[in-house]
């Protein structure tokens, strides 16, 4: 198995709806966790910004998300269930590990 590719967005949610967008993450991340390829995430909120977060999903490859995830019936259910509360849309990047301690 290869390493680990890890996704991670910035997501600025529109200012006042953190408790909604959290309730709502709850529901999506039951969708994206049955995606094969997926081996897990963790949504952080910032402590110095409330309405923002950051989302890293670790998956096997990237392909898993750019088109197994995103091609699917269940990315269609995440778009409606969370992309409404982002305001900008985030930009969303992968990484491999190349050092950690």
């Amino acid at each position: 198995m290869g390493p680990v590719i890890l996704e991670q967005a910035v997501l600025n949610v529109v200012p006042g709806r953190s408790a909604e967008f959290e309730e709502a993450f709850a529901r999506a991340k039951l969708i994206i966790s049955a995606v094969p390829g997926f081996q897990g995430l963790t949504l952080s909120s910032c402590v110095e910004r409330p309405d923002t977060y950051l989302l890293l999903v670790r998956w096997d490859t990237l392909e898993d998300h750019t088109e197994g995830f995103r091609g699917s019936v269940g990315y269609q259910e995440w778009r409606s269930l969370l992309h409404h509360f982002y305001d900008p849309f985030p930009l969303v990047e992968h990484y491999r590990e190349v050092a950690s301690a």
